[in-house]
């Protein structure tokens, strides 16, 4: 295997942004592969995808039949990733909103931790091309998912993330329940909740210029949800069970 790390992108119509960023992630000082986990994009994404593949080894592709959910998709990214034996796991949007050259930071700060979160707001607020109102219902969001969950976190609901491989070993990956920024919440709550160390990375959030978002008020109404339901699944509890070395 070229690396022991691998980038993976979910994809739904992201054609224009594919090609570019797989350039930019092939480019990078440390060797990354990239997996595009796609849901049968009706744009063409998912040829994009084997075009790629079929040029640079280090690119690889999960074709899905249907739109089920960001968190399905990272999820089938996740068990192709452990079978493979990789070591450290990103999830990373496809439409450059994450920048790839934080890649190396990410790694740098997953050598001693189980998940690093890359933060928009750690230390100040790092969003480009974001409305006001966009950004005061996420910075709402991670308040709320603070006060009823407990976890520490300054953006629980951000979507650039290094796995390390024990982490994700330590979740039943069937038993995730949510998709959208309710994923996001869960995932990190998962492992929190069993004493794993989770660290911060500053990141420069830039919203998209291509393609439209994928936000929607199922998507929300979810995430509305779910921390309480992980609080009760944590035993009422806003800290973790089992503090780990």
């Amino acid at each position: 295997m070229s690396s022991k790390t691998l980038v993976i992108v979910p994809t739904y119509n992201e054609r224009d942004n594919l090609a570019p960023l797989a350039a930019r992630l092939l480019a990078l000082p440390v060797p990354v592969d990239m997996l595009v986990v796609d849901d049968n994009s009706p744009d063409g994404t998912g040829k994009v995808a084997d075009e790629l593949a079929s040029r640079h080894p280090r690119i690889h592709v999960l074709h899905r039949t249907e739109k089920n959910g960001l968190g399905r998709a990272y999820c089938a990214g996740f068990a192709w990733a452990l079978e493979r034996d990789y070591e450290f796991i990103f999830e990373m949007d496809g439409d450059f909103s994450h920048n790839p050259d934080d890649v190396p930071k990410f790694l740098e700060a997953a050598q001693d931790a189980d998940l690093v979160l890359g933060s928009r707001y750690g230390d100040g607020i790092r969003v480009v091309n974001w409305p006001l109102s966009r950004l005061m219902l996420s910075k709402g969001a991670a308040k709320y998912v603070r006060i009823v969950t407990g976890m520490p976190f300054t953006d629980p609901t951000g979507g650039y993330k290094c796995f390390r491989r024990r982490a994700l070993q330590a979740i039943d990956l069937h038993n995730v329940r949510s998709n959208g920024y309710s994923f996001q919440i869960e995932m990190t709550h998962k492992l929190w909740r069993q004493g794993m160390k989770i660290v911060e990375v500053p990141i420069i959030f830039t919203d998209r210029f291509l393609g439209t978002s994928k936000m929607s008020t199922k998507i929300m109404c979810e995430a509305f949800f779910m921390v309480w339901r992980l609080w009760v699944q944590n035993g009422f509890r806003r800290s973790p069970r089992k503090p780990r070395s």
